[in-house]
Parts: structure tokens; sequence; C-alpha cells
């Protein structure tokens, strides 16, 4: 089974006609849908200022080791991301793998990994614990430099389920 868009709304999934007339919001029905293994990959890139990346990555941050912390909270941030975003389901995730990566000297990139069989896909999960990780980060050096910038957070591949695979172009 799928998520059907309701004919009223066009193409909408997650909105349905309530009691009163009105447009409501709905958390899709899933439990009929196949369980595949879907995967996801997303990113967010980190900008300070110059010459403060190589330091904290040396030296570490005032609040201790930046990646490690950072690494924990973007696991904890996919695992707890249907408590973050309203229309989420709930996921037993068998994967999440954080990395970083120096970009340019002043960019560390991010990317998250997060897997699972189920129903419904990892998009999310994978983008929030990217996103987690990179706002630790900030919060972990700026003492340092308060001018850290999130500059991007985007799903950069995704695989499995009924629309298959699908890499950023």
């Amino acid at each position: 089974m799928e998520a059907k868009p309701n004919p009223e709304f066009g193409s909408f999934t997650h909105v349905k006609r309530g009691a009163d007339g009105r447009a409501e919001s709905q958390m899709v029905d899933v439990g009929a849908k196949e369980a595949t293994v879907r995967k996801a990959l997303a990113r967010a890139k980190v900008r300070f200022p110059n010459g403060v990346l190589s330091g904290l990555l040396e030296d570490g941050g005032p609040k201790g080791p930046i990646l490690e912390v950072s690494r924990v909270a973007g696991i904890l941030g996919a695992k707890r991301t249907s408590d973050l975003i309203p229309m989420c389901h709930p996921l037993g995730l068998h994967h999440v793998e954080l990395h970083f990566s120096v970009l340019e000297p002043d960019v560390l990139e991010v990317r998250c990994t997060a897997a699972v069989t189920g129903p419904t896909g990892v998009e999310m999960e994978a983008m929030v614990g990217a996103s987690l990780a990179a706002l630790t980060l900030y919060d972990m050096t700026k003492g340092v430099d308060k001018g850290i910038v999130i500059e991007t957070v985007e799903l950069l591949e995704k695989s499995g389920g009924k629309s298959g695979t699908w890499v950023k172009p």
C-alpha cells in the first residue's frame, strides 16, 4: 500500500478534510507498505572564520573533543527524528554513521548515513543527523568564535522503496 494523494488536495498525501470541512494534516498510514532496505545520505557544511578550524581540529574546542561529541549528537538526532518532525514515522534504524571531512581550509563537511529495513524512507533521519551534528559543532566551538555558519543541509542520495534510487544531480 502506498500513500495516495487526496484528490481533493492535489498531490498532497498528508492532508485530509476534517469534520468541520477544513483541511487537516494527517500522518500517512504505512502499515500495509512492504518493508524494504532503505538508505539515505545527507550532509551539512559548516564554515568557520579564517584560521579557526585548523586550530580546533588540532587542539580541540573549549568544550572538549568536537568531532566525537558531534558524532554522538548526530547519531542521537537521527534516532530521535520522529520526536522532532511531526509527520515522520518512528523507525528502528539499524545503522547510523557520521563522517567529517575538511572541504576547504575553513569548511567542515558532516555526512550522515542512515539505514533501515522498513515501510518508509530515512531521508529525514539522515538530514536531522547531519543537522544536529553541525549544530553541536557550533555549540562546541562558539566560545572561540560566534561567526561560525551552517551553510548547507541537503540530501545527497537515497535508495530503497517504491521510488528506488535517487542521487543529487
